[in-house]
């Protein structure tokens, strides 16, 4: 079996060292996997979520750590009539004549596709403040890694008991990208969650425009990894109840099986690459590794 109940998603985001689109300049890799539209409706090849892996060393640290908690406290929220209510600093970088702005009601929407994904997970979402901050600089090169260390570190509010998100415009196309919870002490101001503007409910970047993008980043702040880590062979996401597929599916494919055996991709979980449209679902078992994950490494959200 590829996959134990017991393993906990492990990944290294692009916003860890080095940057993402630093790390493409370095070794030359092209490392566009879709096309969305921007503003002035042209197709623009990027990244749906900039990522790297984390080493085996660590991976096998969380997984022993998450693994002892679910036998300790033997979490079961899937049936859950009480949420974390989790509080977002939204933190709009905007860029020349105002470029990337985003009005409250469409931070309010985001939210609420939030709120709807998580249902069911014992994570809610609810705005706390929003801040703007007009420089270019930041808003075309958040991905970058000294960049994003001046923005966080100028802008985060509480990290360890609220969730930052940034908005701006990265660059490589890039949707979004994260930090896991083990990444930092969770006071760290590096934790949080960077997103493409265009990519909420109503933006510009369809087919990534009803805001899963934001969802999915969400996932890998609160512990998950992609369904397609591992490929078909290993331990794959460390998901017992995600099938293993051989690699990141896009559009909405549905009856897509890509590794024999294990029962049709997951196409329509938030943790893979598939359209916003296709999204839909949270496993029982991606509950229980996020509220694990949370209660090991970020106690105070």
């Amino acid at each position: 079996m590829k996959k134990t109940l017991s393993m906990i998603v492990v990944c290294a985001l692009v916003a860890l060292t080095p940057a993402f689109g630093q790390l493409a300049l370095e070794t030359g890799a092209d490392i566009h996997n879709i096309h969305f539209h921007n503003e002035s409706g042209e197709l623009v090849r990027g990244t749906r979520c900039a990522t790297l892996p984390d080493s085996s060393a660590l991976q096998e640290k969380v997984r022993q750590q998450v693994t002892a908690q679910i036998e300790k406290m033997g979490f079961d929220f899937n049936n859950a009539t009480e949420a974390t209510s989790i509080p977002i600093a939204w933190h709009v970088i905007r860029g020349n004549g105002g470029v990337g702005d985003l009005t409250n009601a469409e931070i309010n929407s985001q939210i609420s596709v939030l709120n709807a994904a998580f249902a069911g997970t014992g994570f809610s979402f609810t705005l706390s403040s929003v801040d703007r901050t007009t420089r270019n600089g930041w808003f075309t090169r958040c991905e970058r890694s000294n960049v994003e260390r001046r923005m966080k570190s100028a802008l985060n509010i509480s990290p360890a008991t609220t969730l930052n998100v940034y908005s701006c415009q990265p660059g490589g196309g890039i949707l979004g990208y994260a930090t896991f919870p083990w990444a930092y002490a969770e006071s760290d101001y590096r934790h949080g969650v960077v997103l493409l503007y265009s990519t909420l409910p109503g933006g510009s970047a369809a087919p990534y425009n009803l805001g899963d993008t934001g969802t999915h980043e969400v996932g890998h702040y609160l512990g998950l990894y992609h369904t397609f880590q591992g490929g078909c062979g290993g331990s794959g996401d460390f998901i017992a109840d995600t099938p293993a597929e051989a690699s990141p599916a896009f559009g909405c494919p549905v009856g897509r099986d890509t590794c024999a055996g294990g029962g049709p991709d997951p196409i329509f979980n938030f943790m893979d690459y598939t359209d916003d449209a296709c999204m839909n679902q949270f496993t029982a078992d991606q509950t229980t590794r996020m509220q694990a994950a949370v209660s090991i490494y970020k106690p105070s959200l």
